[in-house]
Order: structure tokens, then sequence, then C-alpha cells
């Protein structure tokens, strides 16, 4: 792998950001999206103040991470939903480990004491991705959804952050 750069993610890189989401989309392995976005829909993230963060490689986008609210209800406004995705020309070189490792610390630097997921169950990758980033899986939402047709279940997998952690 090339010299990785993590950054924070600019309107400019919405392109490429959503060539990489729309790379998961395709999978069937990262999300129950079916519909490929367009670099406009993708500018629109950028509006939400939380961490978004890209990995850069010799000037090309090849991985994102990002936070996004987990509820609209006071009481989990330090909770986090995130995700993050690698360009399939990039998997296996420690992408989304570094990704996941840079979100955390600026989650905490932004006051969040936890960050949280789902997994579908069957992305061994991306479940050993968290787990080598401090995550933990926690629980299995059952028939939580159905990605083209077919029921998926998925791992919930979150990591305590700042006082939480230590607590």
């Amino acid at each position: 792998m090339r010299q990785l750069d993590i950054r924070p993610a600019r309107e400019a890189d919405a392109a490429a950001v959503a060539a990489i989401y729309n790379e998961g989309i395709a999978g069937r392995l990262a999300t129950f999206e079916t519909r490929p976005r367009e670099p406009a829909e993708v500018a629109a993230w950028f509006e939400g103040g939380l961490p978004f963060l890209v990995a850069e490689a010799d000037g090309e986008v090849v991985g994102f991470a990002r936070v996004t609210p987990y509820s609209d209800r006071c009481v989990y406004d330090g909770v986090g939903e995130h995700a993050v995705y690698v360009a399939r020309s990039a998997h296996g070189g420690g992408v989304g480990r570094r990704l996941l490792g840079a979100l955390c610390a600026e989650a905490e630097r932004a006051g969040l004491y936890k960050l949280t997921s789902r997994v579908f169950t069957d992305n061994a990758a991306s479940r050993a991705v968290h787990v080598a980033a401090g995550f933990h899986e926690v629980g299995v939402q059952r028939r939580h959804g159905r990605l083209d047709g077919e029921w998926k279940d998925c791992v919930l997998v979150e990591r305590l952050l700042g006082e939480a952690a230590a607590a």
C-alpha cells in the first residue's frame, strides 16, 4: 500500500466518496441501500458537522469514514452512528482500520462518548476490521432488513470513547 494520509473530507471529495460508496452498494455486503448515489447527493453529507474523514493515497481517495447522529433524542447526543467504506482497490491494506482509529479520535474530540453501527453478519472483513479497531460486537439483530429479497442479520458494534471508555 502506498503512503496513506487520513484527513477531513472536503466537498471536492464528493465524487470519489460516491464512487466508493457505490462499490459498497454493488458488493451487497455493506448496506441495505441498492440505488447508486450521485456526487451531489454525497455533497449533502458535509452539512452535518460531525467527523467525516477520507483516506488518501498518492492524491487518490481510497476510503472514507463518517459519523451521523444516532438519534434526534437529546439523551443520545453523545452517541454517533458511523460508517466506513474502502475502495476495492485498497482492500486488505489496513485502510479501514486506520480510518476507524482516526474517526474514533475525531469523534472523541467532538464530544462523543460512543460510536456504534450495524454490520452484516456475513461481512467477515468489516467485522474483523472493527474488532481490530477496538470495537466490540454486542448483539445480533435478526432479520433486520431485506436485501434483494433476502433477510439479512446485522451484528451491532460499538466502541466507548473518552470518559465512558475509562469508567
